[in-house]
C-alpha cells in the first residue's frame, strides 16, 4: 500500500502517507526504511513547509528498472522502452510482413529489444516485458505471469515466443491484443486520463472496441471482449457485419466503384494516375470536399454510430474515442459518429459525453503495452510476493516459469544463431 501511494502521487510526504494509508508513524516511518533499502523509494528533496519545517519528498525511483514494449501489426513493427512510470524513453516503427516466418520477426525484435538497451539502459534491469498483438490473447487474468506462449496467430502457432523472450531477458513477458494496449495507453497518456469510465473505438479493416471501466481495463472472461466488428448491420438491402460494411475495406471498395463509374472525377484521376484507389485516397478525397467520398466516409461513420450508440446506451461512459487512420486523419467519420450516437442515445447517457479523435496516434500500443506490465506488476497481489526481495525478477512464482521456460526454450530453438546487434535503419522517434 505504502509504494503504490508513493508511486501514484496520492502521498509525497510522511505525513501524507500516515494520513492517506492509516498508519501509525513507527508503521509508516518501518517500511518507508525498508523500502529505501531496497533501492525502491528516495528521500532527498525538500518540499514546500507549512508553518514548520519543510518535509522531505518521499519519491518513487522509477528508473530502477525498464520496460521493454512491442506492436506487432499486419505490416508494420513498433519498440520502444519505458520507465517504471510507463513514460517512453523513444520508440522505433519500420514496415514487416507479419506472414513471413516468425523465427525471423521473433529475431528482429530481439535485435531491436538489444540495442534500445543499449542505447537507454545499458545498466538497468528489465523488470517486463509487453507486446502488442493483433489478434485476442486469451489469458486468464488470474495467473500473474505468462508460463508459456498462448494461441495469438495462425503463422506464430507453436512458435515458444514468450518462452524466447524470457530467456534471453530473464523477465516476465504479457501478450495482448492491440486493442487492450491502445485503449490503456489513451486512458493513461492521451485522452482519457481523466475518464473513469471510457470506450475506445478503432476503426480500419477491422473494428474493435476496447473499455476503461471504473478506471481499469476490461477484458472479459476470456480476455476477448470489445470484438464489435461482428455486430450485425443492414446498410440498405444487405445485412452482414460492421467489419464488412463500415471498415477500411468497405471504403476501399466503394471508393474503387465510384472511379470506375465516374461518380468521383477526383477518384477517377487517382485511379487513372496510380493504379489503385484504398481508403486512404478515398479520406483524402473527403477532405478536399469530393461528393461521393464524403458520402462513403458519412456512410460508414453512421454504422459505426448506430453501433457504439447501442454499446452507450448499455455502458454509459464519460468518454468515447475514435482511432485509426480513417478517424485521425477525417473529421468527417468522426462527425458522423457522433451525430448518430447523439441522436440515438438516452439524453442521460449524452448529457456530458464526449466523443473525441485520439491524441496518441502510432504511440499508444507503446504506451499502453508499458502500462500494461507497470499495472500487473504493482497489483497488491503480486507486489506483496516480490517487494522483500525489491525486484519482481525475484518472485518465487516467476522463477519457476524462468526455469522451465528456459528448458522448453532450449529444446526447441537451441541452435539459432544469435544476431548481432543492429541498430534500425528506419524511421525513429527520439
Amino acid at each position: 500500500m505504502i509504494l503504490n501511494l508513493i508511486r501514484l502521487g496520492k502521498a509525497t510526504t510522511r505525513q501524507e502517507l500516515e494520513r492517506e494509508s492509516e498508519l501509525g508513524r513507527a508503521v509508516v516511518a518501518d517500511r518507508l526504511a525498508t523500502l529505501s533499502e531496497i533501492g525502491l523509494i528516495v528521500e532527498s528533496e525538500l518540499g514546500i513547509a507549512s508553518g514548520g519545517r519543510a518535509p522531505r519528498l518521499v519519491q518513487f525511483r522509477k528508473d530502477r528498472g525498464c520496460i521493454l514494449v512491442a506492436t506487432l501489426d499486419q505490416s508494420a513493427l513498433g519498440v520502444g522502452i519505458a520507465d517504471l512510470s510507463g513514460r517512453l524513453f523513444t520508440e522505433h516503427h519500420e514496415a514487416i510482413d507479419l506472414g513471413a516466418a516468425a523465427v525471423l520477426t521473433s529475431q528482429r525484435i530481439l535485435s531491436l529489444f538489444d540495442w534500445l538497451i543499449a542505447k537507454h539502459a545499458p545498466d538497468t534491469p528489465v523488470w517486463g516485458i509487453a507486446v502488442s498483438v493483433p489478434g485476442p490473447v486469451t489469458e486468464s487474468d488470474e495467473v500473474p505471469f505468462m508460463n508459456q506462449t498462448p494461441s495469438f496467430l495462425p503463422a506464430w502457432e507453436g512458435f515458444p515466443f514468450v518462452e524466447t523472450l524470457v530467456d534471453r531477458f530473464g523477465a516476465p513477458v504479457w501478450l495482448r491484443s492491440s486493442i487492450e494496449t491502445m485503449t490503456m495507453g489513451e486512458r493513461f497518456a492521451g485522452a482519457g486520463q481523466t475518464a473513469r469510465n471510457m470506450l475506445f473505438v478503432k476503426v480500419g479493416k477491422r473494428i474493435g472496441a476496447g473499455l476503461i471501466f471504473d478506471g481499469r481495463l476490461y477484458r472479459g472472461a476470456q480476455g476477448a471482449s470489445g470484438l464489435i466488428g461482428q455486430m450485425p448491420v443492414q446498410a440498405s438491402d444487405r445485412t452482414s457485419t460492421l467489419d464488412a460494411i463500415a471498415g477500411s475495406d468497405m471504403i476501399a471498395r466503394e471508393g474503387l466503384a465510384a472511379a470506375q463509374s465516374g461518380k468521383s472525377p477526383l477518384l477517377a484521376d487517382t485511379l487513372r494516375r496510380s493504379g489503385d484507389v484504398g481508403a486512404i485516397e478515398v479520406s483524402q478525397a473527403a477532405q478536399s470536399g469530393d461528393p461521393a467520398s464524403m458520402e462513403i466516409l458519412g456512410q460508414s461513420g453512421r454504422l459505426i454510430g448506430h453501433s457504439v450508440a447501442m454499446l452507450a446506451n448499455m455502458l454509459n461512459p464519460d468518454l468515447i474515442v475514435l482511432s485509426g487512420n480513417m478517424a485521425q486523419t477525417n473529421d468527417l467519420l468522426l462527425a458522423a459518429v457522433r451525430e448518430t450516437v447523439y441522436g440515438e442515445s438516452h439524453p442521460l447517457v449524452t448529457r456530458d459525453l464526449m466523443i473525441v479523435k485520439s491524441q496518441m496516434g502510432s504511440s499508444a500500443g507503446l504506451v499502453g503495452a508499458a502500462m500494461v506490465v507497470v499495472e500487473s506488476l504493482f497489483e497488491p497481489g503480486c507486489l506483496k510476493d516480490w517487494i522483500a526481495q525489491g525486484i519482481p525478477l525475484a518472485h518465487p512464482e516467476f522463477l519457476t516459469i524462468r526455469e522451465a521456460s528456459s528448458l522448453r526454450h532450449a529444446g526447441t530453438i537451441a541452435e539459432q544463431d544469435q544476431k548481432a546487434i543492429a541498430p534500425p535503419t528506419r524511421r525513429s522517434t527520439q
